[in-house]
């Protein structure tokens, strides 16, 4: 009752004054725990060498892969898998469904597909998790190919399958789609429900369609954090940091708590508008007035604002400063801000860390050439694509969008050779 309730710590209580635990009990709890998004309590309870005389059923091993999903653990993730298959659960919907999330949201993009296709009879969850782990992970074209299919085999989409349909299009920026999917979405009564507008806002924020996603924020009776977020999000992408700002406040004064990615919007909107001392100050008040402890993200727009404002020193005197060990999304910051302000000098350092951290990914091979062609290193800049050659690395061919008999299509292009354009379409 308490765990229905979202009373997990009251469970817990209960749970830890029963003289027999059984199975029920214990699933019970893990379940909690993970519903609760408290993943690592569900874990250590899940592993805890007192249960060990209890064996789990479908549901306990479901939930422990959600939980490792959560965590991003893929080690964990993968025992439970190998202990599932042990307890003869591989076939069980419920797990597998599970292990598609699981190895989605760790970026196994091979295995959750590998996964997806073994389930004979696809219900809206299986086609739902495997379309959110592609739009996650930026297979945009994949996602949208995936709502097709599932049409075409007799399952109808979601609230939640439209709210990965709308993330997919807004990856690839593709417009025609979005409005598609905004009306799919309003002759199925979905606009109702507060993650579609979302990402239906969050959508034409992505394009660019300002208006759009200003009206949609108006008319929505219900708004979370993630709404708010999307919304000072589009306003820092269009320069208008003032409504941004704006926004966050009120935003306060509704008694909304911001998160992790409501300061990243408004770093970001400070970032593109010069705004040096308004980020600072907002940087400073994450962990001191919220409790929250700045992200790898947070330290890379803090880069990123200094940077491009032209304050080079005293971004690389921030990152020496980090609690952490810089990622390439600090760096990369650091090397458009090098490329901005022609500073060949600290250009250099930064392109060789960006090459050293990603060195099997293509797209920083294009930063660094780029730079180097900018800063007119022609030798530096073809040692750099002689590089990237040798390791067998592509950029990622175009994408394009056209109306095709009232449908849509996309086509993938490849390099140079019209013959091997792939030409895709849905409706």
């Amino acid at each position: 009752m308490y765990v229905k309730c979202g009373k997990v710590s009251d469970a817990r209580c209960i749970f830890d004054e029963l003289c027999d635990v059984d199975l029920v009990s214990w699933t019970a709890m893990v379940v909690g725990y993970t519903q609760k998004g408290c993943p690592i309590e569900a874990l250590k309870l899940f592993s805890d060498k007192k249960w060990t005389d209890i064996i789990p059923n479908s549901v306990t091993i479901a939930s422990a892969l959600s939980a490792s999903a959560q965590l991003k653990d893929l080690f964990f993730g993968k025992s439970v898998h190998a202990l599932g298959f042990k307890l003869g659960f591989e076939e069980y919907d419920v797990m597998k469904n599970a292990l598609v999330d699981m190895y989605a949201k760790c970026c196994k993009m091979l295995e959750a597909k590998y996964i997806f296709e073994s389930v004979f009879q696809k219900n809206v969850v299986t086609w739902n998790v495997m379309m959110a782990g592609y739009s996650q992970n930026n297979f945009g074209y994949e996602a949208l190919s995936l709502f097709r299919q599932m049409q075409t085999a007799g399952c109808s989409p979601d609230a939640i399958t439209v709210v990965s349909a709308l993330s997919a299009s807004a990856c690839l920026g593709a417009l025609h789609v979005g409005c598609s999917l905004h009306v799919y979405a309003m002759k199925h009564a979905f606009l109702s429900n507060v993650y579609v507008s979302t990402a239906l806002l969050n959508f034409y924020n992505k394009c660019g369609d300002a208006n759009s996603a200003r009206s949609i924020f108006n008319e929505m009776n219900e708004r979370n954090t993630v709404t708010w977020c999307a919304m000072m999000g589009g306003y820092g992408v269009q320069g208008d940091s003032a409504d941004s700002i704006a926004l966050f406040s009120k935003m306060l004064e509704e008694k909304l708590s911001p998160n992790d990615v409501t300061f990243t919007n408004i770093l970001s909107a400070c970032s593109h508008t010069g705004m040096v001392s308004e980020g600072q100050k907002y940087f400073n008040i994450m962990l001191r007035d919220h409790g929250i402890t700045p992200s790898m993200k947070h330290y890379a727009c803090m880069v990123d604002m200094l940077a491009r404002a032209g304050w080079l020193e005293d971004a690389l005197k921030f990152i020496e400063r980090m609690p952490m060990q810089p990622e390439v999304n600090v760096w990369g910051a650091f090397l458009h801000g090098c490329r901005i302000h022609s500073r060949l000098d600290l250009g250099e350092m930064a392109a060789k860390r960006v090459i050293e951290l990603h060195p099997e990914t293509a797209d920083y091979y294009v930063l660094v050439t780029n730079f180097y062609s900018l800063m007119g290193m022609w030798t530096e800049a073809d040692e750099v694509r002689r590089l990237m050659k040798g390791r067998r690395l592509n950029k990622s061919p175009g994408l394009s969008f056209v109306s095709l008999d009232n449908g849509l299509s996309y086509v993938l292009h490849s390099h140079g050779n019209q013959d091997t354009d792939l030409l895709c379409s849905f409706s």
